[in-house]
C-alpha cells in the first residue's frame, strides 16, 4: 500500500512533467504495486489516477505509452464501469491513432490489441470504433502477420467489432475478406492444430461479415462476385467446417428475393441437397442445420417454391424426419412450411404423408422446445390451409392433430391464432362429421366464446371466430354447445365494433344463430 501511495503521488506530480525517465519510473512503480495486489485498483480510481493516465496516451515516448497502456489495462481489467469511463474519455480514437503511428513497435501494438479486445466487448464502444479507421489499421496489421498467435490476437479484436454493421462494411472495404479467403486456401488441407483453428476462425468471421445487409450485398455482386463463387466452392468440400461455413454463407446471401431467385436459377439447390445427402446417416448436426437454413431462406420467394419442389427439396428434407435434434427439427419444419405456401399439390402430398403428420403431432407436444412446438403447429395448419383437402384433414384427425390446432387458437401470437382458426374453419366446412368428436373434446366452442368475449382479441381473430361458429353449428352436438353458451349476447355487442368487417360478420352470425335456435 505504501508503494502504491508513493507511486500515485509521484505520478500526479510528474504527469505534467516533460521528463520521460521520471514518468517511466513512476509507471513502473505503479505496475509493480498493481501486480502485487489486484485489490489496489480501487485506490487508484479513488485517487483520480485515470484522467492523468489517459492524458499520458498523448505522450510521444514509446516506453511511457507502453507502461501507461498497461497500467490502464490493469486498473480497468474486467470492470465494464471503468472501461465505459475510458470510452467516454475518448480513449478509443487515441489508441487507434497510436496503432497506426507505432505499428512497427511489437509491444505497443500488442498493448493496443489487448485494449481493443477488452473495450470491443462493450456495445457502447462499437459506435466510437466505427468513427475511426480501425478496420483499415487492423487489416493492414493482419496482412503483415506470419505467426499464428499474432493472427489469433487480431482475430479476437475483429470478431466483436464485426458484430457492428458499419464496421462489417468497413472491414470488407479494407480487404479483410481477401485475407480470410487466403487463410482458408492455405489451411484447408492441413491437419496441424493451429491451422485447423485458423481455418475455423477465418471461415466463421467470413460468415459474420455476411450478416450485414450492405457488406453481404457488396460481396454478392449480383451473384457474379469472386467471393460468392469461392464460398460456393466450400459446400462440396471434405472439411465439415467449410461445409458449415459455406451453407451458413448461402443462408446469409439468401436474405432478399433477388439473391434467392438468382441462386436457385443457378443451381445452388442441388449443391445444398448433395451436402444434406452426405449428412443423413449420423451426420454433422451443425451442417444439417445450416443447409436446412439456407434452403428455408431460398424457398421464401414465390417463384422459387415450385422450382425447389420440382428439384426434390421436400423429399431431401423429409429424410431428416427421424432427427432427435431440436435445431434440425426446427429448420426442417420451417423449410417445409415455406415450400408449401400457396402450393396446393405439394401441401396435399405432404399432408397425406402419415409418417410426417404423426411426427408433427408428436412435436406439437415438445414443451421443452417452444420453437419446434410452434413450427409443428404452424405446419399442421398450413397443410390444411394450402391443400384444402379432405384427405389431408382426415389424416390429421386420425393422427390426433385436432386438439393441437384448437390449442394453437389460444396462442399469444396473433398470426398463429389466425392460422389455427382458418384451418379449423376449413375442417368444419369440409370434414365436420369426421372431426366433430375431437373438436368437442378439445373444447373449441368454449375457446371461441372466450376469444369473442375478450376485448383484447384482434379484429381478425374475432372475425374468423365468428366464421368458425357459423360452420360448427352444422354439427348437432356442437350446435347444442353454442346454444348453451349465450353466444348471441356476445355477438350482438360486436355489431357496433369499430372494424366494419367484424361488425358485418357479427350481423351475419347473429342472423345465422337466430335461425338455428
Amino acid at each position: 500500500m505504501d508503494n502504491l501511495s508513493e507511486a500515485l503521488k509521484k505520478l500526479k506530480i510528474t504527469s505534467t512533467d516533460s521528463t520521460a525517465d521520471s514518468l517511466e519510473g513512476c509507471l513502473d512503480c505503479l505496475l509493480q504495486a498493481l501486480a502485487q495486489n489486484k485489490f489496489m485498483r480501487n485506490p487508484c480510481v479513488d485517487a483520480g489516477l485515470i484522467p492523468p493516465l489517459v492524458q499520458l496516451l498523448n505522450c510521444k515516448d514509446q516506453e511511457v505509452l507502453l507502461q501507461t497502456g498497461r497500467a490502464l489495462g490493469n486498473i480497468c481489467y474486467d470492470s465494464h464501469t471503468l472501461q465505459s469511463q475510458l470510452i467516454n474519455m475518448g480513449v478509443i480514437p487515441t489508441l487507434v491513432k497510436l496503432l497506426g503511428i507505432h505499428c512497427q513497435n511489437a509491444a505497443l501494438t500488442e498493448m493496443c490489441l489487448v485494449a481493443f479486445g477488452n473495450l470491443a466487448e462493450l456495445e457502447s464502444s462499437k459506435e466510437q470504433f466505427a468513427y475511426t479507421n480501425i478496420a483499415e489499421e487492423l487489416v493492414k496489421l493482419f496482412k503483415k502477420q506470419i505467426e499464428h498467435d499474432k493472427k489469433e490476437m487480431i482475430f479476437e479484436v475483429l470478431a466483436p467489432l464485426a458484430e457492428n454493421d458499419v464496421i462489417k462494411l468497413q472491414l470488407v472495404e479494407a480487404g479483410l475478406v481477401e485475407c480470410l479467403l487466403e487463410i482458408v486456401q492455405k489451411t484447408v488441407d492441413s491437419d496441424k492444430e493451429d491451422d485447423i483453428a485458423e481455418l475455423k476462425t477465418a471461415s466463421d468471421l467470413m460468415v459474420l461479415l455476411l450478416l450485414g445487409d450492405e457488406s453481404m450485398q457488396k460481396l454478392f455482386e449480383g451473384g457474379k462476385g469472386s467471393v460468392f463463387q469461392r464460398v460456393l466452392s466450400w459446400i462440396p468440400s471434405n472439411s465439415h467446417q467449410l461445409q458449415l461455413a459455406g451453407a451458413l454463407a448461402i443462408a446469409n446471401f439468401a436474405r432478399n428475393d433477388g439473391n434467392c431467385i438468382h441462386m436457385v436459377d443457378n443451381g445452388i439447390v442441388q449443391k445444398l441437397m448433395d451436402l444434406l445427402d452426405r449428412h443423413v446417416e449420423d451426420g454433422n448436426v451443425t451442417v444439417q442445420h445450416a443447409a436446412l437454413s439456407a434452403l428455408r431462406n431460398l424457398a421464401i420467394p414465390v417463384v422459387n417454391k415450385a422450382k425447389m419442389l420440382s428439384a426434390g427439396v421436400a423429399e431431401a428434407v423429409l429424410k431428416f424426419l427421424r432427427s432427435e435434434m431440436p435445431p434440425v427439427q426446427f429448420k426442417l419444419l420451417g423449410t417445409l412450411r415455406m415450400l408449401i405456401d400457396a402450393q396446393a399439390e405439394a401441401a396435399e402430398q405432404l399432408g397425406k404423408n402419415v409418417k410426417l403428420v404423426e411426427r408433427l403431432v408428436e412435436w406439437c407436444e415438445a414443451k421443452d422446445h417452444a420453437g419446434v412446438m410452434g413450427e409443428s403447429n404452424r405446419l399442421l395448419s398450413a397443410l390444411i390451409r394450402h391443400s384444402k383437402s379432405k384427405d389431408v384433414i382426415r389424416t390429421i384427425v386420425q393422427s390426433g392433430g385436432i386438439k393441437h390446432l384448437v390449442t394453437m387458437a389460444t396462442s399469444e401470437h396473433v398470426i398463429m391464432q389466425n392460422e389455427a382458426l382458418v384451418a379449423l374453419a376449413l375442417i368444419a366446412a369440409l370434414e365436420l362429421v369426421t372431426a366433430e368428436k375431437d373438436l368437442e373434446n378439445a373444447q373449441l366452442v368454449q375457446i371461441l366464446h372466450r376469444l369473442l368475449s375478450d376485448d383484447r382479441s384482434a379484429p381478425e381473430i374475432k372475425y374468423n371466430s365468428m366464421v368458425l361458429i357459423c360452420a360448427l353449428i352444422g354439427s348437432e352436438p356442437l350446435q347444442k354447445e353454442v346454444q348453451s353458451m349465450a353466444f348471441l349476447e356476445v355477438i350482438s355487442k360486436l355489431r357496433s365494433h369499430e372494424n366494419k368487417t367484424v361488425a358485418q360478420q357479427a350481423s351475419l352470425t347473429e342472423q345465422r344463430l337466430a335461425v338455428e335456435s
